[in-house]
């Protein structure tokens, strides 16, 4: 108790003691303060055997891999009507931190991935990597909880023939890529992401053109050509984004994240930690603000595209646009992909399979010697008729022409051979 007529300056209050309402005009109250409950976390013991349990995307349950007894999951299938969230600090403040289940972090000490796997977990393998240099450590709460998840529907064993078909794909790759064997052991991984809702409003001008056609007299006779009419236009686009995804970890390729894409978030659920039993969660590394800057330039792309549309032609110079964003929302889920690196010839490579549709996409290695051959046969005609057409032109019109029916093949296979080229390369790199 502290009378008020004290300067408080000279009895500040003890510590762990906080203030609490006084029944008497002019007393100060201070009780100690309560202690914080830890929040509860849950763990996945089977009720009839005491096994660890683990989510099955084939029966979409929990499911003991001791007995087989399985346990329902009863969270509610919200799909994109989920709870979505305003950028202010009441709404952080709000916010709930950690994962809702007993669990501990993996440290990759190659790439830095940080994985949540079961407390009883046994793994030594990186599924970002496939480092063995792995270190298990305490979790920390310091990150926000996902909202909402896309519970995994394909199985692991599913995926086998389908991986190894994919594999297999092309004339470019080795034929050894189908007896692969580090891709048996594909890893279940929860990957973060945010999604982005805001209201665009998009104000433009420019110079557009207008063709037509108009006659003029030249050297004696008529002719037509195209003339394009410049004139300066303006417009307004209002552009409504709805769920816009971006990844929350740099330890996957975007690359290879576009091309397993899209999931259909119309399978959004509650984030209830069952859906995690057994399998591993990546928490983000991308934060939200950054995750926000992305979005908006990839949104003020699609805006720019939206007015471009607008302005009805094909010719525009001298564009400008400003856009104002309003009522912009966002989201933390999960979803499920699988993950799997193998090496091959000193390289190692990143397969993704999509967890929700089965989509494999990923790094393949190019049998090189294979493609430039390629290369050589789109190329060969070409030179060697117009190599054949320079020998022959002191013959006349013969030579000639095989001079130039020679470039144009050569001009057909260059445009093949760098088409040929860019696949090539963007098979391996991401």
């Amino acid at each position: 108790m502290n009378n008020t007529n004290r300067p408080t300056a000279l009895w500040p209050p003890p510590e762990g003691f906080v203030p609490v309402p006084s029944q008497v005009a002019g007393i100060e109250l201070y009780a100690p303060a309560p202690e914080e409950e830890p929040e509860e976390t849950r763990t996945f013991k089977c009720r009839h055997c005491g096994g660890t349990i683990a989510y099955n995307a084939t029966q979409r349950q929990l499911t003991c891999p001791y007995c087989g007894r399985t346990q329902e999951l009863t969270a509610e299938e919200v799909g994109q009507a989920a709870a979505e969230f305003e950028f202010t600090l009441e709404t952080m403040e709000r916010r709930e931190y950690g994962w809702g289940e007993e669990r501990r972090e993996l440290v990759c000490e190659s790439c830095g991935a940080v994985v949540a796997v079961a407390p009883d977990a046994l793994t030594s393998t990186c599924a970002f990597c496939g480092s063995h240099r792995v270190l298990a450590r305490d979790v920390t709460d310091d990150v926000l909880r996902p909202t909402t998840l896309i519970p995994f529907v394909v199985d692991n064993e599913r995926l086998q023939a389908q991986v190894a078909e994919w594999l297999g794909q092309g004339w470019m790759h080795p034929p050894e890529l189908r007896g692969v064997r580090a891709l048996r052991e594909l890893t279940g991984v929860y990957l973060p992401f945010w999604t982005f809702d805001a209201r665009i409003r998009a104000d433009w001008k420019a110079e557009v053109g207008t063709r037509r056609t108009e006659r003029y007299y030249a050297d004696g006779e008529w002719r037509t050509r195209t003339v394009i009419d410049w004139r300066w236009k303006s417009g307004r686009v209002r552009l409504p984004i709805n769920d816009h995804l971006v990844a929350g970890t740099a330890h996957v390729s975007r690359v290879i994240l576009r091309k397993v894409a899209p999931f259909n978030l119309h399978g959004l659920v509650e984030c209830d930690p069952g859906y995690l039993a057994g399998w591993q969660a990546k928490a983000y590394d991308v934060q939200l603000q950054e995750a926000w800057e992305i979005a908006k330039e990839e949104m003020r792309e699609r805006a720019k595209r939206a007015c471009h549309s607008d302005t009805g032609s094909s010719h525009v110079r001298n564009f400008r646009m400003t856009a104002d964003f309003a009522d912009e929302r966002w989201r933390y889920i999960l979803l499920p992909v699988y993950l799997a690196s193998y090496p091959f010839e000193d390289r190692t490579f990143q397969v993704m399979i999509n967890g929700q549709t089965g989509k494999v996409a990923g790094q393949k290695p190019v049998a090189w010697l294979r493609v430039w051959l390629a290369i050589a046969a789109l190329l060969s005609p070409g030179a060697c008729l117009g190599l054949l057409g320079l020998l022959t032109v002191p013959l006349g019109g013969i030579g000639a022409f095989g001079l130039v029916v020679g470039f144009i093949l050569l001009v057909a296979g260059l445009i093949g051979a760098i088409f040929l080229f860019r696949k090539a390369r963007a098979s391996e790199e991401v």
